[in-house]
């Protein structure tokens, strides 16, 4: 059973998990490891601990943080703003329909990220040739949503306090209308919205929620489909359209019995015609004879035939 321990590189960012790799590493070390971007500086938040079968294969802590590789992370800083100023200069020369919003470097300068947002696929392979040349190292771009722009910048609440992504939530859960329903909350877009255009995190706070074990969750780009032991729940997600649609609006009220005397008699007697039936090699129309629908026996070709025998 490998021992390991949980990181984390940013402040409320994900947690993950470190083989210790016979290093002493304690909760609140600086420690380098080896993640799937290159070498990264991260702090230790989960003591160290056993796990019989892990998942996938983990990687390593390498070493304890020395004072060279602060300095190095501190240096890296200047790299970033450097960065982002000439991304951002390149893509308005361009006229792309994107917005950078922040860039990270590994710890080796081996690999410089930028992150931005837009509203769809963007052809930004000239702006990769262009950074390459400039930095001469590996350029990785990502698309983040709305809700991870606002986690990477940060802001101010309607509450007046900081936003609760940048404060202390390390993940998103699944919002919806319901949850300010039953709160019985003002159904307002401009009330329940939170800085990034979607329904407010803490609208969450006071739901009772299932346990892990009961709870299964599976976002898509439109809808949240939430999985628990007795039912499915497949909720839109928290946009102000989905917002605005979600509000039950009164409907006209229809009596079960309509009064006949309030409908006018020609609409009442009258009928769609019925369409007569046509001969495929004449396209024309055949008359219907007077005596369909009546028995064999009450026909007039009946009585006549019966007479000349």
């Amino acid at each position: 059973m490998p021992d390991i321990v949980g990181v984390r590189f940013k402040k409320c960012g994900k947690i993950y998990d470190f083989e210790v790799n016979g290093i002493d590493a304690g909760p609140g070390m600086r420690v380098v490891v080896e993640s799937e971007m290159g070498l990264s500086l991260g702090i230790v938040v989960i003591p160290r601990h056993s796990i019989e079968q892990p998942e996938q294969s983990l990687k390593k802590v390498l070493r304890i943080a020395t004072d060279e590789d602060i300095d190095a992370d501190k240096s890296n800083l200047s790299l970033k703003e450097e960065a982002r100023t000439f991304c951002i200069g390149k893509v308005k020369n361009r006229n792309l329909p994107m917005k950078i919003v922040g860039t990270e470097a590994t710890l080796d300068k081996k690999r410089l990220i930028f992150y931005f947002t837009s509203e769809g696929r963007i052809d930004f392979r000239d702006l990769v040739r262009d950074l390459a040349s400039k930095f001469r190292t590996r350029i990785e771009m990502r698309q983040i949503g709305v809700r991870d722009e606002v986690k990477f910048i940060g802001g101010i609440g309607m509450c007046g306090r900081e936003v609760c992504c940048k404060t202390f939530l390390t993940s998103f859960e699944p919002i919806s209308i319901r949850m300010a329903k039953k709160q019985e909350l003002v159904l307002n877009p401009g009330k329940l919205s939170g800085i990034c255009g979607r329904l407010m995190c803490c609208l969450g706070y006071e739901i009772e929620q299932p346990t892990k074990e009961e709870i299964i969750t599976v976002e898509t780009e439109d809808k949240a489909i939430v999985v628990t032991g007795e039912s499915v729940i497949e909720e839109e997600k928290n946009t102000v359209e989905n917002f605005l649609l979600s509000i039950d609006t009164p409907q006209p009220s229809v009596p079960k019995h309509r009064d006949k005397e309030a409908i006018p008699l020609s609409q009442r007697l009258d009928k769609p015609e019925e369409q007569k039936p046509r001969d495929k090699k004449t396209e024309s129309y055949i008359p219907e004879s007077k005596d369909k629908g009546k028995p064999f026996s009450r026909r007039k070709k009946f009585f006549k035939k019966k007479k000349r025998q």
